[in-house]
Order: structure tokens, then C-alpha cells, then sequence
């Protein structure tokens, strides 16, 4: 697991998402790290990370799987508990850590993000043109692989994939889709959050398993999460019945508002961690 360290202090454990890699906590990190230790991680087959060998259920890719690594991981580090935060892919890694490992997260942030089964059991025709990469990526391979391995800039033009940042970022980013064997990495945990992680939500929710720590949840203003949802109470309401301690707001920025508006995500998470 490759991690970019930032401060020193009790831990703050930041987890990327689709299409980045632990690069875009770089704006966001140093203003956590005043009295804390940051530490960012890249995802399995993401960035400079390892890609481990997948199996026929997709289980090493599953969140259960990566959530387990990430803590042992910490637990290497010399942080036995943590704050988790987790954007986009890596805020379904965090919360599933919370369930799975609620002795080693202190408190949880996600962003942009909703339980992968509440998503799909809400999926339609908006959700399936919004949320593609849900879609796409998991079915069978070579084809999505051929997709991002024939136009690996592609995604970063896209609502999911763009920003404002220079060339040299996006070629550390678009490094990650040049790889064969780290886009098989990716698409094989897309292709978990359409099978295995779904069963492992739908057990938990069956017995009605709940994260127990504070949780803040951040989405975009006028994002998805802000307009799709409006029946169900907006993405706070879906995640009430998941997190009885969740508190959020929208933000400005887009999709990667921790990248795009730093200083107020800053603020919003020393705010929830004080």
C-alpha cells in the first residue's frame, strides 16, 4: 500500500476515489495535519499501490476486503483507532470499515456517496446516464478494460473525472489507466460493488447494523446526491437508517469538492472533529 504522510498527532485516515488516487487529498491534507497525523492512501490497483490477484467473486476487491487491509494497514503505522474519511469508491471502503471495524474508526466522513445497496436499489434511467462508471465498469471483461485502456484521458473530461488541476497532475492520475493489469484492478471492484459488496450491505441491513460513531456526509450542491434523492430526504435520510449520528451539508465544488474547494472542506471537518 503506497501512503503519502502528512503532520503528527492521533491519525486521520483519507481514502480516494474513481478516478484519482491518494494525489487528491494533496490541497486538503496539509490543512488537516496541524496536530494530526494524515495519512493518504492509495486504493489496491490504484496509483503505486499494489493490484492483488482477483478471484471468481471478485472478494479482493470487495470493500469488506480493502476495508480489512486499510486497518491492519494502520495498525502497522502505530494507529490502532483512527478518523476515516472517504471520497467517491473510497468512501464505500470507509464505511463498510466502520461496520466491519467499529473498534478502530473514530469517527467517519464520506463524500458524494450513499450505501452501494440504497444506490442500486434506486437505480433507473437517470441514475444508469449519471452514474456510468456503475454500469460500464462492472460488466464482463475485456470490455470495459478495452474502454479505458483505448481512451485513458477520456474520464478526466467527464463530470466524474475533471478538474481544475495542471498536466502534471493529470498524468499522475491517467498513469493509473495506462496499466492493463491496475484498469483489470479497477473494473474488478466495480464489478464487486455490483454482486458481493451489494450481499454483504443487504446482510447488515437485514439485521439491522447500524455505524454507531459520529459521521459527517458532504455531497455536492447540485450534484446528484442534492436532486435526486428529494423523496427519500436527500442523501441525509438515506444514510439515517445506516448512521443514527450522521450530520452534513452540500458543497460547493462538484463532484471533487475536496480537491476543487479545499479551505471550506477544511474548515467543515475540523469543525466535526472538534
Amino acid at each position: 500500500m503506497f501512503v503519502r504522510r502528512y503532520g503528527r498527532g492521533p491519525a486521520i485516515l483519507m481514502v480516494h476515489g474513481f478516478p484519482r488516487t491518494s494525489l487528491m487529498w494533496r490541497l486538503l491534507a496539509p490543512k488537516l495535519a496541524g496536530n494530526r497525523t494524515v495519512v493518504c492512501v492509495d486504493l489496491p490497483a490504484y496509483g503505486r499501490s499494489g493490484i492483488p490477484d482477483s478471484s471468481g467473486n471478485h472478494f479482493p476487491y470487495s470493500k469488506r476486503a480493502m476495508a480489512k487491509e486499510l486497518v491492519d494497514m494502520m495498525v502497522q503505522l502505530g494507529f490502532p483507532t483512527f478518523t476515516l474519511i472517504g471520497h467517491d469508491r473510497g468512501g464505500r471502503v470507509a464505511y463498510r470499515m466502520a461496520l466491519d471495524h467499529p473498534k478502530s474508526v473514530e469517527r467517519l466522513a464520506v463524500f458524494d456517496v450513499i450505501p452501494i445497496l440504497e444506490a442500486w436499489s434506486r437505480a433507473d434511467a437517470r441514475f444508469a446516464q449519471t452514474y456510468w462508471p456503475w454500469i460500464l465498469l462492472s460488466q464482463k471483461p475485456p470490455l470495459p478494460e478495452s474502454y479505458l485502456l483505448g481512451a485513458p484521458k477520456a474520464v478526466f473530461h467527464d463530470p466524474f473525472g475533471q478538474g481544475s488541476f495542471g498536466p502534471e497532475i493529470l498524468e499522475e492520475y491517467v498513469s493509473t489507466f495506462r496499466d492493463p493489469a491496475r484498469v483489470h484492478g479497477i473494473c474488478e471492484e466495480y464489478r464487486a460493488a455490483a454482486t458481493i459488496d451489494v450481499e454483504h450491505d443487504r446482510a447488515d441491513k437485514d439485521v439491522s447494523k447500524r455505524i454507531e460513531c459520529p459521521v459527517l456526509h458532504l455531497w455536492a450542491e447540485g450534484g446528484p446526491l442534492d436532486t435526486l434523492y428529494a423523496e427519500d430526504g436527500g442523501p441525509l435520510g438515506i444514510w439515517r437508517p445506516w448512521a443514527p449520528h450522521v450530520q452534513g451539508q452540500a458543497m460547493k465544488g462538484g463532484h471533487f469538492f475536496p480537491e476543487e474547494n479545499p479551505d471550506d472542506t477544511a474548515a467543515r471537518i475540523n469543525q466535526f472533529l472538534a
